[in-house]
């Protein structure tokens, strides 16, 4: 079975695959790596840009360790989920204090460093070496869960065990660099979530969930759970210059590191903030409220907007603050959904 899945998609892939891709060309480890990071929760189209960005301004892993951690999230910004970034820059510095500047080749190694999972190592190897290793990506286990009418949530335990064994039981001999990039690019493109197109599928003859009809139903979803939700006031400082007041997020927790507006949970605690820190703040217009969805919880945002005069002598003390023009956001690491806020200013 296992050579007749592989050979199809094999063949299909040759036709119809991703080829022109830009971490193809050259296909090193450190391009591999920064696609597949990348590629982790954003979708292809997305990343293509991001990717090309990056590495104009760090073309290799050594670039990447020594650049300071605010410019790799500053060419991060917009991509969300930056603990990404956050272990690359890691997984760079220790390749470089560890592994002589490259990224190991065996994949127990490889999985050691920050932010690269079994998947990802295999997915690695695969591509940069053609080594033999299997990769679990979403696209591959909604493949192979619904070509085998495998039931049951792919994040439990016991499905994600069962669906390693079968991603194993695949694996061709040979043309290992291809076989890696046609199980995601069927996924992709022909086995996607919604609307999948199995009549253009090599494997269609064979798919169990095609068979009994439970291609709407396979992968089984997570159990759902409603989100809590959290409120908060972000905050607009400007001085008389038009700059604005930002404030660099702690080392942990949501947008750990980055730079985002200073924020309060009441007005009144606005207000004594303002008051200790600056004198003669005028309360001005604000944009409308939004709402920004996190895979945990949702964040009622609802911004607050000041003028202010000179700057008290406590604001010295403030040394995670820093003013920045509203057109220099992207020297800085921020959070879409904060960078979009900002810039409705310039919409008024």
């Amino acid at each position: 079975m296992s050579d007749d899945f592989a050979a199809r998609l094999l063949a299909w892939h040759r036709d119809y695959g991703r080829h022109d891709l830009p971490w193809q060309h050259p296909r090193t480890p450190y391009r591999v790596w920064l696609s597949e990071i990348m590629l982790q929760q954003t979708q292809v189209a997305t990343v293509i840009g991001y990717f090309q960005r990056f590495v104009d301004a760090l073309p290799d892993l050594r670039a990447l360790a020594v650049a300071d951690l605010d410019e790799v999230l500053a060419l991060w910004s917009g991509l969300g989920y930056y603990s990404r970034a956050r272990n690359l820059h890691r997984a760079a510095q220790i390749c470089v204090a560890e592994h002589d500047g490259e990224l190991p080749t065996d994949i127990e190694t490889l999985q050691a460093l920050p932010g690269i999972g079994r998947s990802t190592a295999g997915a690695i190897l695969a591509q940069a070496h053609g080594q033999r290793v299997a990769i679990l990506d979403g696209n591959v286990k909604r493949l192979l869960c619904r070509y085998h009418g495998l039931e049951g949530w792919p994040g439990s335990s016991s499905v994600q065990k069962t669906l390693w064994s079968l991603a194993e039981s695949h694996l061709p001999k040979s043309q290992l660099v291809d076989y890696t990039q046609a199980q995601m690019d069927l996924g992709a493109t022909i086995c996607r979530r919604a609307r999948p197109d199995c009549d253009a599928c090599p494997l269609h003859a064979n798919c169990i969930a095609r068979k009994k009809n439970l291609i709407a139903e396979l992968p089984t979803r997570k159990p759902g759970k409603s989100l809590p939700t959290r409120q908060t006031l972000m905050l607009l400082i400007q001085d008389d210059k038009g700059r604005l007041l930002l404030t660099r997020r702690p080392p942990t927790g949501v947008w750990a590191g980055l730079w985002s507006l200073p924020e309060a949970q009441r007005q009144t605690d606005a207000e004594y903030w303002l008051a200790r820190h600056f004198a003669d703040t005028e309360p001005l217009s604000a944009p409308n409220g939004f709402t920004h969805v996190f895979s945990h919880y949702r964040l009622e945002i609802e911004p607050r907007r000041w003028i202010i005069g000179a700057a008290k002598p406590a604001i010295a003390e403030l040394d995670q603050h820093r003013w920045i023009e509203p057109t220099a956001l992207d020297a800085v690491g921020m959070p879409q959904p904060v960078r979009r806020l900002i810039e409705s200013l310039d919409r008024e």
